[in-house]
Formats: structure tokens, C-alpha cells, sequence
């Protein structure tokens, strides 16, 4: 996706050819600069992915949103955002990288003061969409003119993994943020930060970034990446109707819907020449079970870090700072496991390694059943350091695989899919065990002693509302109702660990499709000009022209390129967690 390409000469005399420094990079200390405005960048989308979390439940007693108005207040961001990647990363290609990066920081500042007052449920979902465009604009970017900007393998490596470890750190602080703004200030000043931030980016971005463009091969699929938006927008909706009416017009019609425009969208990638997903790579082991591996993970996990936020404020009744301490050692296992990803890698190969992962993921979603209505600090710690760990080597093996089988000249758009799986599980997820947790808590509020018929409905859309119902009613029947609230959404919580230890059970075994071994070379030189994927015309011949022919020192330099994968791009993948 940067546009460089290798020299002829260089190739045949088998040493690697070094892009002419952008524009504006300004040298060694310039490319480093460049670095650290791109990391502020993704480190405000990162805080911001997670920074919600322990604000659900002071929204949820102000704004007073119902269950599905809760859902897509924490779903429209990431869904959004896994809609309009593929076309904003092709839109910067063809327009200018900087320009979009810079059009994304406007509209992440403006969407920041919108949702930070937002008057009602509706308006927040509306500017949670509006984040979602922004960071879309944003994430695609930062990568594309980091890989612009370091040309040299070696120094792209260390710049990726710094990349990596910023977006660690933004998801590690966000539950902190929030909880640190919610002991002083109210919901919306963990949008209302975003400004000063982005104030400050702007000048910066325009003054220090430089500006890149890629290819402009083919038209741009903007009906494409339309029906795909659209197909998902309707499935999800489906998915979030199932538990109020599973067989109403209201959640059949969404899923059909889905399902058709989300076919045609296939079908139409399917016969383009340049189309904006590569659906046929979807068919090859490798790269199809990584990304389905990507999809499962999230969507069994992601919804639990908004149930557990809301578990610890409201049944054990922690101060929201005190709730991201507790969800912090989560981020910092992943964070660990980030960074031991590539030696993890080289030991165990991508098919034991994501098969592990899964395993050590179902056990710690096991483990955390036994919580109940008293704190377990040990058993809470235990479980969400096992959570992270697990989550974050399955995330990195999947990735590296996808990457791995992917021709070089497409690295770009690999990543860019797997970023949109991650993303799709994760919208996809909240709906899901959103879905879940709400049909087997509502039952437990329904007759409740004391407590009137309408008070009992409302009690039914969410726990904040349960507590905010027993608060009117006071006296004895408000008391039941907090005491049969709290053992509704425990029990509730206990049947949705219990379905993503099922989603991540069936993970481990469609992992065994995965390559037993890493590949000892690059996979795109290996694999015939013929095949799907192969390089272009002239990217697959020697340096005599001939086709097939190998380089002088080829082996030599696969191997160097395998090594610099399992440190450099490893180091991206162990970002994956983060991007919630």
C-alpha cells in the first residue's frame, strides 16, 4: 500500500534497494518525529476504544438509554469504524495519506464534543458513529505513512513495535482515564479530553507529516464498500433482536437483509479486477482460518469487558476508578504476552500457538463462572491475567499466519482485513452476548414481591435501570428488587462466559487448520506466478527476466526476511487486543 517499488538493478545484484526518503521525513530525526506524531494519533483512537467502558453505567443513570439503545452506544464506534476501513485506507492511497489523517483528526474532535453533551441516547449513538468515521480515517493512515516513512526493514521494525506498544498502553490507560474523569467530573468529559489532544495534532500533522500516495489501480468500489456497510449494519440489528423476538418481523427481516447484501457484496469482489476485499484468499487455509480465528476471538470476548465494568460497579460497587485497577492486570497480561508474541512464535508455530491460546482463554472464561456476589479479588486477578494472556497470543498467531500467506506486494490489504475482522467481531460480539446476557437477566426481574407490574418492565431493560426503578420505589419492595437485580445479572454474566467458552473451544479446533510450522521463507516468492495471490507481472522473474528464475543469495535473504517478520511485523500484531 506505500506505492515504492524495488529497483531492477538492485534486485539483481541481491541487495535490497532503499526508497528515496519521503518527502518531509527530514532524515533519521525526522523519520522518528514522524513517529511520535503518528503514535499520539493512535494512542487517542486506542484510549478512546476503551475509555467508555467504565462509563456505561453513569450513562446508562443519566441518559436512561433502553438495552438496545445501550448496545449500540458502545457498538456503533467499533462497528463503524470495521465498515469504512478498506475504503478510507483505499481512499488515502489514491487522495493523499496526510489528507485523510488530517480530515479524520477534525472529525474525531468534532464527534468528541458532540458525544461528551449529548442530550439523549440517540444523539451518543449518533456521534459514537460519527467516532467511528473518524477513527477509521485515522487507524489505515498512521500505519500506511509509517511504512512510507521507514523504508529500512531494520528500522521499520523497532518504529512497528513502538507503534504496537503505544496502542497497548492506550488500551491498558483508557479504563483508567475514564475512571480517574468519572471521580471528578461527569460521563462526557471522557469524550470532552479528546479536544486539546486533537488541537494540538492538527498543527502538528499539517507541519511535520509527510504527504504519500499509493497506486490508483482500478476504479474506486464505493458501491462496494456500501453494500458491506449496509449488509452489516442489518445483520447486527437482527442479532441484537433475537433475545426481545426471535421469530418478529422486526429481527427476521434485519437477518435476511444482512445475509443478501452481504452475498452480493462477495459476489461483486468476486468479479472485480481490482476489488477492494481479495475474497479468494479467503479460501486458502491459512489465510481463511486466521481471519475466521480473528473473528471468533473477538466476538466471544469483547462483549465481556463491558459486562465485567458494569459486574464491578454495580454488584460489588466499586468507584470507577477503583474498576479500571481492576481491569488493568487484563491489559497488562496482554501487553506481556505482546511482546514474548514472536519468541512464542518461533517455538510453537501458528497452529499450536493460536490452539493454545484458545485454551488458555476458554479456562479463564471458566474460571471466572464461580464469581458471584462478593468480591474475589484472587479469583477476578487470576482470571483476567489468564484472559489477556490468552487472548493476545491467539490474536498475534492468527495475524502473523494471515500475514505470512499473503504476497508481499499485498501485506497492506491483509492487515487492513484482519483490522476489519477484529473490528466486525467485536461489533458483532456486543450484540451477541449483549443479546445473551439480557435474556437471562430479564426473567429474574419479572416477579419480583412487591414490585408493580410497569416498575418490574423497566427493571427488565438493564441493572443500571433496576437500581434506578428500586430508587423510586424505596422500602421493602425496592430492596427485593436490588437484591433479585444483582443475582439476575450474575446469573446472567455466568451463561455468557459459558457461550464464549463454547465460541472459544470451537476456535481451538478450527485452529488445527492452521500451518504447523512457520514458513522458512517468504511466502509470496515461494508460491508459483500462477497461482492466486502470485506477484504481478515482473515482480515474478529473476534477475536473468526469466520467469522463475531465483536472485543470487535468494535463501539467504528469506531467511533474513523471516526473521525480520517474527520481530517487525510480529510486533504490529500484538497491538491486536487493543483495537476493541
Amino acid at each position: 500500500m506505500s506505492g515504492t517499488t524495488t529497483p531492477v538493478a538492485a534486485e539483481a545484484a541481491d541487495v535490497p534497494a532503499q526508497p528515496p526518503a519521503p518527502p518531509g521525513a527530514g532524515g533519521l530525526a525526522g523519520r522518528w518525529t514522524v513517529l511520535v506524531v503518528l503514535c499520539a494519533s493512535l494512542l487517542l483512537v486506542a484510549v478512546d476504544a476503551t475509555v467508555l467502558h467504565v462509563a456505561v453505567p453513569a450513562v446508562s443513570g443519566d441518559l436512561r438509554p433502553s438495552s438496545v439503545q445501550l448496545l449500540w452506544i458502545v457498538d456503533a464506534y467499533p462497528l463503524v469504524c470495521a465498515s469504512l476501513l478498506i475504503l478510507f485506507g483505499t481512499l488515502g492511497d489514491r487522495v493523499g495519506r496526510r489528507r485523510v489523517l488530517l480530515l479524520g483528526y477534525g472529525i474525531f474532535a468534532l464527534a468528541s464534543a458532540l458525544a461528551a453533551y449529548a442530550p439523549t441516547p440517540e444523539v451518543l449513538v449518533a456521534a459514537r458513529a460519527l467516532l467511528g468515521v473518524g477513527g477509521a480515517m485515522i487507524m489505515p493512515a498512521t500505519l500506511s505513512i509509517l511504512r512510507q516513512v521507514f523504508p529500512d526493514r531494520r528500522e521499520r521494525a523497532v518504529a512497528v513495535g513502538v507503534w504496537s506498544a503505544v496502542a497497548a498502553v492506550g488500551a491498558a490507560v483508557g479504563p483508567l482515564v475514564g475512571g480517574l474523569l468519572l471521580e471528578h467530573f461527569w460521563w462526557g468529559a471522557v469524550f470532552l479530553i479528546n479536544l486539546p489532544l486533537m488541537a494540538a495534532a492538527l498543527p502538528a500533522g499539517r507541519r511535520l507529516l509527510p504527504e504519500s500516495t499509493g497506486t490508483a489501480d482500478g476504479p474506486w468500489d464505493v458501491a462496494g464498500a456500501a453494500l458491506a456497510a449496509a449488509g452489516l449494519f442489518a445483520a447486527v440489528l437482527g442479532v441484537k433482536r433475537v433475545a426481545e423476538d426471535p421469530a418478529g418481523p422486526g429481527t427476521v427481516v434485519p437477518l435476511l437483509a444482512g445475509a443478501v447484501l452481504l452475498a452480493l457484496f462477495v459476489r461483486r469482489q468476486r468479479r472485480r479486477a481490482h476489488p477492494l476485499v481479495d475474497v479468494a484468499a479467503l479460501a486458502r487455509p491459512a489465510f481463511g482460518t486466521a481471519v475466521a480465528c480473528i473473528v471468533l476471538t473477538v466476538l466471544a470476548l469483547v462483549g465481556l469487558a463491558l459486562i465485567a465494568a458494569q459486574y464491578l460497579q454495580l454488584v460489588l460497587g466499586l468507584s470507577p476508578l477503583e474498576t479500571g485497577l481492576r481491569l488493568l492486570p487484563l491489559s497488562l497480561a496482554a501487553i506481556g504476552a505482546g511482546l514474548a508474541g514472536a519468541r512464542l512464535l518461533r517455538a510453537l508455530g501458528p497452529r499450536r500457538m493460536v490452539t493454545l491460546g484458545f485454551l488458555v482463554t476458554a479456562l479463564a472464561v471458566l474460571l471466572l463462572t464461580g464469581l458471584d456476589q462478593t468480591d474475589r479479588p484472587a479469583l477476578l486477578l487470576g482470571g483476567f491475567v489468564l484472559l489477556g494472556f490468552g487472548l493476545e497470543i491467539t490474536l498475534f498467531g492468527c495475524y502473523e499466519s494471515m500475514l505470512d500467506d499473503a504476497p508481499e506486494e499485498r501485506a497492506g490489504g491483509a492487515a487492513a482485513l484482519g483490522e476489519t475482522a477484529y473490528q466486525l467481531g467485536a461489533g458483532i460480539g456486543i450484540a451477541l452476548l449483549g443479546t445473551v446476557m439480557n435474556a437471562a437477566y430479564a426473567p429474574g426481574v419479572r416477579a419480583v414481591p412487591g414490585v408493580p407490574a410497569e416498575a418490574s418492565r423497566a427493571a427488565q431493560h438493564s441493572l443500571g435501570e433496576a437500581f434506578g426503578v428500586a430508587g423510586q420505589l424505596g422500602g421493602t419492595a425496592g430492596d427485593h428488587l436490588v437484591t433479585a437485580a444483582r443475582h439476575a445479572f450474575v446469573h446472567g454474566l455466568r451463561m455468557t462466559l459459558l457461550v464464549s467458552a463454547v465460541l472459544l473451544l470451537l476456535g481451538a479446533l478450527a485452529a488445527l487448520r492452521l500451518p504447523r510450522t512457520m514458513s522458512p521463507g517468504d511466502a509470496a516468492e515461494d508460491r508459483p506466478a500462477g497461482e492466486s495471490g502470485a506477484h504481478p507481472p515482473g515482480r515474478a522473474r529473476g534477475a536473468s527476466g526469466v520467469p522463475g528464475a531465483r536472485r543470487p543469495g535468494g535463501a539467504d535473504r528469506r531467511r533474513t526476511r523471516a526473521a525480520g517478520a517474527a520481530e517487525g511485523e510480529g510486533a504490529l500484531l500484538s497491538s491486536g487486543f487493543t483495537r476493541s
